[in-house]
């Protein structure tokens, strides 16, 4: 029997589509002051869902809520209670998150720009989305007709930056397929090689992920939704799913300190504009231009479309070729979920069990098909080249670049907390001796002193090459947690609940 159909007219368009070619956007960080007002405004606003159209539309919009932005409208709190753990709470609510995330010294929420305190912290999130030249009237029809039941918090420009993030770097190269028409089995079970394609319950609540289980989001009784507007409940029937077609957004605003990045690569090679790039490269885990440092493999890895994305690091164990703290083989180390070795019953009790020395070391990083994030940032400021950030008098003195990291996923934890967490903030990844990410580090000694600064370059023979002294690159100004509903899902939250 075949899954049930996607309903791409429920779903928000961020998630499918990511509005590449709408350049323009800006995000409003809004806070409620009146409800009624602002429940009226939500039932008509025109969010645009998932399905494809023709001509393609050459605006957008999304919006996106805080668990105090639902409060706010009035949502019950049973109902509020439904969602995650990490929604509830929040992104920046206590010291010890706020740890595990790397948001300390200059990363400190008591510093943030926005979003770092209940005063701060935004209700609701516009995102809106325009062909070029389009922003600028399509931000002032929107706001004037949310006006009544809002007030501006925040407002985040972006900029189009023609796929190179501010480092210098193409950007947006590698993120997941999702298998809209449902035909990867969702269930947990071991599999010998990479994929890219990804089930829908890793990004949609209401559908199985790769455990081939359903997240967990409010179900209701169908009495608490009496104008039948949600769908019912794929796991449970007998109940409505608020969270179908929904997912979660993480919104972190990273300041990137682009000069003090490359002036730091040229001082560690005295000027050598080969050795500076090559340097930056291996930080980084790709050539510039988007090519792997691993090197393709030639064949083509299942759910990806782009042939720089033809690579595992299977065979570069050591890291000779790619640095294993590199960034993006921290953000995404595409090993599979089974260790190397023979096949057979006895040779995979050997590597289960752990009495396989070569499995066991090879076998160090959480699997990434339960980790994966889908990608919808965008860059702001203006960019910098290579030759303005090393001049001493920067192009934009004072203008601050960087991107609004985006992504979506039906599980904070385990999806966005654990890669910023386990590998990109941790100190052990994949049996590294204490260094954190090269590029979003904090870089800060540990409470006994240890430095942290470090960065390893495996060489054949020998020793590595150590690169220490790292100063902080990117820093946090502002971030929260967000829910994306779908668009039923919205229409019921515009209502004064039962």
């Amino acid at each position: 029997m075949s899954a049930p159909a996607v309903e791409y007219d429920d779903i928000q368009g961020l998630v499918r589509f990511g509005y590449k070619r709408l350049t323009q956007a800006c995000f409003l960080l809004l806070r409620v002051t009146d409800a009624q007002a602002a429940r009226d405004w939500l039932a008509r606003a025109p969010v645009s869902s998932a399905t494809t159209q023709q001509p393609p539309p050459t605006t957008a919009l999304q919006v996106a809520f805080t668990c105090a932005g639902l409060q706010a409208l009035g949502v019950r709190q049973d109902v509020v209670e439904g969602f995650s753990h990490e929604f509830i709470v929040g992104m920046a609510s206590d010291a010890s998150r706020a740890r595990r995330l790397g948001d300390l010294g200059a990363n400190d929420p008591a510093g943030w720009q926005w979003g770092g305190s209940p005063e701060q912290l935004p209700h609701v999130l516009l995102m809106l989305y325009a062909a070029p030249g389009g922003l600028e009237d399509w931000q002032r029809d929107v706001l004037a007709q949310c006006e009544q039941g809002f007030e501006q918090l925040g407002y985040l420009d972006t900029a189009d930056m023609d796929g190179v993030e501010p480092f210098g770097f193409a950007d947006g190269i590698s993120e997941p397929s999702i298998d809209w028409l449902r035909e990867r089995a969702a269930r947990d079970e071991e599999v010998d090689r990479y994929s890219n394609l990804s089930c829908l319950g890793e990004y949609l609540l209401g559908y199985p992920n790769e455990y081939g289980a359903y997240t967990d989001r409010p179900l209701l009784d169908p009495d608490r939704d009496p104008d039948a507007l949600l769908p019912r409940a794929e796991d449970a029937p007998d109940k409505v799913d608020l969270g179908r077609n929904g997912s979660y957004l993480v919104l972190r605003q990273l300041q990137q300190d682009v000069a003090g990045f490359w002036r730091f690569m040229d001082a560690q090679v005295a000027g050598d504009p080969a050795l500076r790039k090559q340097l930056a490269e291996e930080m980084v885990g790709r050539t510039m231009e988007g090519e792997p440092l691993v090197g393709r493999t030639g064949e083509r890895i299942p759910g990806e479309d782009d042939p720089r994305n033809s690579f595992t690091y299977g065979s570069d164990g050591e890291g000779l070729r790619c640095p294993i703290g590199a960034h993006v083989r921290r953000s995404n180390p595409r090993n599979a979920d089974l260790p190397p070795g023979s096949p057979g019953l006895l040779s995979w009790a050997r590597r289960t069990l752990g009495f396989d020395a070569t499995a066991l070391a090879a076998d160090k990083v959480s699997s990434t098909r339960f980790h994966r994030l889908l990608r919808r940032g965008r860059e702001y400021g203006s960019a910098v080249s290579i030759e303005q950030a090393l001049s001493s008098a920067p192009a934009n003195p004072g203008d601050a670049t960087g991107l609004h990291f985006i992504c979506l996923g039906a599980n904070i934890a385990r999806q966005f907390e654990f890669v910023q967490s386990a590998w990109l903030a941790g100190l052990r990844f994949d049996g590294l001796p204490g260094d954190s990410d090269p590029l979003t580090g904090h870089h800060l000694p540990r409470d006994d002193g240890t430095p942290t600064d470090g960065f390893a370059i495996p060489l054949d023979a020998g020793p590595d090459r150590r690169v220490d002294g790292l100063p902080q690159f990117v820093t946090v100004r502002g971030g929260a947690y967000f829910f994306l509903p779908g668009l039923r899902a919205l229409r019921y939250l515009s209502r004064v609940q039962p």
